[in-house]
């Protein structure tokens, strides 16, 4: 039972990152195209909104291991850590982008909640870097 809710639970918070980050960039590319930018503060624009797509996103999966861990009893983070928000940040973080520093493990179904953020994570960087590989393209030779 545990895992079916993990389960339903990753889906919405899959499916809630991906909103916010299409929300993001599709943001992003109108500031972009609607202020009269140069292509060096455009990057800058671009970066920077994906930067805080990854953010609001690794946030939200630290949010939600919390409440795992605090309110529904499913699993619990292990290791080196003082069980606060930073911790539960800086594991989201190395999760999301795979990096898994392996001082702090998931133990109960926040395993499986760990595993979909690092594929999550995977996906979004990808479209991150995508995103911008075709932003610089369409201004790159414009000049500065």
């Amino acid at each position: 039972m545990l895992l079916l809710a993990a389960a339903i639970l990753n889906l919405f918070l899959v499916a809630l990152c991906v909103i916010i980050h299409y929300e993001i960039l599709r943001l992003v590319s109108g500031v972009t195209v609607e202020l009269n930018l140069r292509p060096r503060q455009r990057l800058l624009v671009v970066i920077s909104g994906a930067f805080l797509a990854h953010l609001l996103e690794i946030c939200l999966f630290a949010a939600t291991l919390m409440l795992m861990e605090y309110q529904l009893n499913m699993g619990s983070i292990a290791g080196a850590h003082s069980g606060g928000g930073e911790d539960f940040f800086y594991f989201s973080a190395a999760s999301y982008t795979t990096l898994g520093m392996g001082d702090i493990t998931p133990t109960g179904a926040m395993r499986s909640m760990v595993a979909i953020e690092s594929l999550a994570g995977l996906v979004l960087i990808g479209w991150s870097t995508s995103f911008t590989y075709l932003s610089m393209r369409d201004f790159w030779n414009q000049g500065d």
